[in-house]
């Protein structure tokens, strides 16, 4: 099973990864396994993208490889509910059908690559393996934001207000002008907030908010 450790020495602690591949092609799913099974690659493969959402584990580091024409779902179509699901895995796609339109459509809309079939095997290693390491650091951004977005659901409509105030920039004295409340009522505001999300303190807090666009 590959690890970030064995892609990178000076990595911190060790996570596992996983290529999945979803594609109608029983040869090329056959054929994708003994390719990265060959260098130690953990790889599983789907026969449509309606099993794959089925049963993926969205908490999984991983890197999918999907083809664009396939019988329900089309691969398109996956990246669009991928999108909406927030699962973070680059996504590679892979094509008998691929035309320079449908390459600058999948680029565009998050994609990381567009290999054309018959793929080169080395060209599929190498792409696979630069986005591995890429692909743990996603994940692990997405549990951060998750647990940011959890921690702010504790807040009442109020506190949320005020935290929207705060993550602006604006002082307690100010906030208390705009909401119409004394100085002490949002110091208190401020007090809760921080008890509620467990924060280190409110700058912590608004530096998670900020950095993982989180919607307060």
């Amino acid at each position: 099973m590959t690890r970030d450790a064995d892609l990178d020495p000076t990595a911190g602690p060790v996570a596992a990864t996983v290529v999945h591949v979803v594609d109608d092609d029983a040869g090329l799913l056959e054929s994708l396994a003994f390719l990265f099974g060959s260098v130690g690659i953990d790889v599983r493969v789907y026969p449509d993208a309606l099993t794959f959402l089925k049963e993926v584990d969205p908490d999984e580091p991983a890197v999918l490889i999907v083809d664009v024409r396939m019988p329900g779902l089309s691969g398109f179509q996956l990246q669009d509910q991928l999108a909406v699901r927030r699962y973070p895995a680059p996504i590679i796609f892979c094509s008998a059908h691929g035309d320079i339109s449908m390459s600058v459509k999948a680029l565009r809309q998050g994609a990381v690559d567009f290999i054309e079939k018959p793929y080169e095997p080395q060209r599929m290693l190498d792409v696979v393996q630069e986005h591995l390491l890429a692909a743990v650091t996603a994940f692990a951004e997405e549990r951060c934001r998750r647990d940011v977005a959890t921690r702010l659901e504790r807040l009442t409509a109020r506190e949320r207000e005020v935290l929207r105030m705060v993550v602006e920039g604006l002082p307690s004295q100010q906030i208390a002008r705009l909401l119409g409340a004394s100085v002490k009522t949002v110091d208190v505001h401020r007090v809760r907030i921080k008890a509620k999300t467990e924060a280190d303190s409110l700058g912590t807090l608004v530096r998670d908010v900020l950095h993982h666009r989180a919607e307060v």
